[in-house]
């Protein structure tokens, strides 16, 4: 069987890390070439193309970070030789880049999304075996079409669904909604469904002077005019439960809205989605109906791009 061409993207992350001697804790260190001559298992399963986008920690990354690399990558999968890509990321704002990838790049080629838990100097080093996993994910046919996946300890979630749930365990990465896609298992890949949407939002340009505030018992109106008096684009706000917030969040919200800023609405709860059920007070049916944007099964950090 011929061997596919698969371009891998390092962008940094705990993937590339190793402990410093000097200060006793783990810092980007390796570049891609180096990373995959310590996986040379890797190019027995393709053909291997690097490129060095950066040596990130997840937390520098950047919404225009992200959308470079959306350009970068989508220059490549546009060239007929290339026929899937990987890209390695910090796993503190994987998410946020696999979301930002699976909305603005247009094709049919694989792009999976890994990262890993554990750096090279310990012993259960996590990043060999996830980029195994996503080049068997590149190489099955039944991976065109899916959009950006994201593959951590052999299993496969969209990147419209997926999140870290956990800081530190290799089994982080769930959707919680949904559940995964499928799983790759010794080198077998097997996807049990399809993602619920696939969107696309085309885009050379992206606008990050947007907010995040988290609403919590006895909230107050103030802060709200404060965020919408810093002069920023838009606001995320994370709701109480299926969509709901304190009467005072509500006045808030309102005064944002008179300031022409677009309000977006997700739930501070890791699952479920937003809807407008009720209608006491501050309640979702009165958020609605005053302009605010719902986004079903977002949560903040996605919505805000």
């Amino acid at each position: 069987m011929k061997k596919k061409n698969i371009l891998v993207v390092f962008t940094g992350g705990t993937f590339s890390m190793k402990l410093d001697e000097k200060t006793g804790g783990a810092i980007p260190y390796f570049h891609g070439e180096e990373l995959i001559e310590m996986i040379p298992q890797a190019k027995g399963l393709a053909k291997i193309q690097i490129h060095n986008f950066g040596n990130y920690p997840g937390p520098h990354m950047t919404p225009e970070l992200m959308l470079n690399l959306s350009k970068v990558i989508q220059s490549y999968v546009s060239k007929k030789n290339i026929d899937a890509v990987i890209v390695t990321h910090g796993t503190d704002t994987l998410e946020e880049t696999a979301y930002l990838l699976d909305l603005t790049i247009k094709t049919d080629k694989p792009i999976v999304v890994i990262g890993a838990m554990k750096t090279s100097s310990e012993p259960d080093w996590d990043g060999p075996k996830n980029l195994l996993d996503a080049i068997h994910i590149c190489n099955s046919e039944n991976s065109k079409g899916l959009g950006v996946l994201v593959c951590l300890n052999g299993e496969i979630n969209a990147a419209s669904e997926v999140t870290k749930t956990h800081t530190e365990d290799v089994e982080t990465f769930h959707s919680l909604d949904f559940g995964a896609l499928g799983f790759v298992d010794r080198g077998r890949v097997w996807f049990n469904c399809a993602p619920k949407k696939l969107e696309k939002i085309l885009t050379d340009k992206i606008n990050s002077n947007v907010d995040i505030i988290k609403v919590y018992a006895g909230i107050k109106e103030n802060i709200f005019k404060l965020i919408a008096d810093s002069k920023i684009d838009g606001l995320v706000v994370e709701a109480l439960g299926v969509g709901n917030v304190p009467p005072p969040a509500f006045e808030g919200i309102k005064y944002v809205m008179s300031k022409k800023i677009p309000v977006v609405l997700v739930s501070r709860c890791p699952a479920g989605e937003t809807l407008d059920i009720y209608s006491y007070a501050g309640a979702g049916k009165w958020l609605k109906e005053s302009g605010v944007i719902f986004t079903d099964y977002l949560n903040g950090q996605k919505a805000r791009e």
